[in-house]
């Protein structure tokens, strides 16, 4: 049975007027998706023995502790409105970690970086005569003072990824009407805009929740760009079809610099040029809990971290893990962290032997996903460094031994290991599905419901505590302990010799992280 949400409300409260409180203390010492397509026929993985040192670790990180240290999380996100970048409640959050991970032995440190702040004021979006509920994507500028009113225009193709989807169409000063799907949100806007459109809507491509996410930061290629129902965008496009429709869209935000930072920690043992990283994003979304996504991620990692602790004599490779700060915000932290590498350490990023991500492992209506490496399933859309196939393979030749089904999630860069394998370092990582549907495979695999997203509370306020699946979070917390000693113990079965890239990119400006 959970530990009681009273008790652990009023030890939080007395916390957070210390900053980090003792009173935590209790607590921690016990924690872009798209539709997937039919899983295929992979290599076959050989299956290992499971060693004494993962079954150890598996049973000492409990599920039940991870969902403890998430109802930290929503208790700071129900004190300060949600767990942004940039807003107190991030911070509340970075203590809790810290705290945490102070009291199993480790020194975290804060690793700061400025990026570009905004807050939607004023967001006011009417068609056709009627107000409609829509969501504006972050790094999105504002309208001129009055808003945008103007009619309704609609590429040739209704997703209006290029520039010739726009041709001959007369979008001078409207409102660009575009479909979801294809490109990413940012492309969507800039090819609007260079079309002539004074502000962009776009329609989700799935039922239900208004789809979020981000334009990256704010640039003046962009067009003020908001997002709206697949209900609603039907609705226009057929009233569209039989004459004009005029709208006004209404965007006040605010846009300033501040400041956030990383948490990162590793193990005292292990060689320092062979590392073995894990890392989750600790910020949320603006105005929503972000349990899952990514409390979940962070708080199972916190757990690893705090367990793998007690058996570190085990390790010959150091293990270092990170929580990122501002991936909301376009991927900001870990793009700031290889950066400062590329730029200041260009060694210690050839020391990281694979980075392992952890973006959302307790959806509601979950799927086990592992990422594509190989393309099995989906062509890659991003680099695939040396390494990163044999640490999918590890995975699976985990689940495989375990007799637990995966399926394929798509490996494009759309988290916090975009930078990493765009500098040549190997990745892996899992994922139990965002706003993508589940099929009815999946639905045979793992349960669930076909046809839904496997989180229907995805970037909403309801993204909360209730909502998290505990069978999702113990097979996923159990894989990532596995992998997270195993490697630590030896990196063996993923090193590919003279598989390291030496050119480094310093990377410009990460796209949104799903689309």
């Amino acid at each position: 049975m959970r530990a009681s949400r009273s008790r652990i409300r009023s030890l939080a409260v007395a916390a957070t007027a210390l900053g980090v409180a003792a009173a935590l203390t209790a607590t921690s010492m016990p924690s872009a998706g798209s539709a997937t397509a039919a899983p295929v026929a992979h290599k076959p993985a050989k299956a290992p023995v499971i060693d004494k040192d993962s079954t150890k670790l598996r049973q000492l990180v409990k599920t039940q502790t991870i969902l403890d240290h998430l109802d930290q999380f929503q208790i700071v996100a129900d004190r300060y409105g949600d767990r942004a970048a940039g807003h107190q409640g991030y911070a509340a959050s970075s203590r809790y970690v810290e705290h945490v991970l102070r009291e199993a032995g480790y020194t975290p440190r804060r690793q700061y970086f400025d990026f570009t702040y905004t807050r939607v004021l004023t967001n006011d979006f009417t068609a056709g005569g009627e107000a409609i509920e829509n969501h504006v994507f972050s790094g999105s500028p504002g309208t001129p003072e009055g808003g945008v009113s103007a009619d309704l225009v609609a590429p040739a193709d209704p997703q209006g990824c290029a520039a010739a989807t726009w041709d001959g169409i007369d979008a001078a000063g409207k409102i660009a009407l575009v479909h979801r799907g294809g490109c990413n949100f940012s492309v969507k806007s800039r090819v609007a805009k260079a079309a002539g459109a004074d502000a962009v809507i776009i329609w989700n491509n799935a039922p239900g929740a208004l789809v979020g996410g981000s334009l990256g930061d704010t640039t003046p290629d962009l067009a003020p760009t908001t997002s709206i129902s697949q209900e609603d965008g039907q609705a226009l496009v057929a009233a569209m079809a039989s004459g004009p429709v005029a709208a006004t869209l209404d965007l006040d935000i605010l846009v300033e610099q501040r400041r956030t930072w990383n948490v990162i920690a590793e193990t005292r043992k292990g060689r320092a040029d062979n590392v073995v990283m894990a890392g989750a994003h600790l910020d949320g979304v603006q105005d929503g809990p972000g349990i899952n996504d990514n409390g979940s991620g962070s708080a199972t990692l916190l757990e690893v971290a705090v367990q793998l602790k007690k058996m570190e004599g085990k390790l010959k490779n150091r293990v270092r893990f990170a929580w990122w700060g501002a991936e909301e915000l376009g991927l900001l932290g870990s793009a700031h962290y290889v950066n400062d590498l590329v730029l200041n350490r260009p060694e210690a990023l050839d020391d990281i032997a694979t980075y392992l991500n952890y973006d959302m492992v307790g959806s509601p209506n979950y799927r086990i996903g592992v990422y594509d490496a190989d393309e099995s399933t989906y062509e890659a859309s991003a680099p695939v460094p040396a390494g990163s196939i044999e640490t999918e393979r590890a995975y699976r030749a985990y689940f495989k031994a375990i007799g637990q089904p995966v399926v394929d999630t798509a490996f494009s860069g759309r988290s916090d290991y975009q930078a990493f394998i765009e500098n040549g370092v190997a990745a892996g990582g899992l994922f139990s599905g965002g706003d993508g549907i589940k099929t009815e495979e999946e639905a045979r695999l793992f349960g669930g419901t076909a046809g839904l997203d496997y989180d229907p509370n995805y970037h909403s306020p309801e993204d909360d505590i209730s909502n998290i699946n505990r069978r999702s979070v113990s097979i996923m917390s159990d894989a990532i302990a596995h992998l997270t000693i195993t490697l630590g113990k030896s990196t063996a079965s993923i090193d590919v010799p003279g598989g390291r890239t030496t050119k480094r990119l310093v990377h410009p400006r990460s796209p949104e992280p799903r689309r």
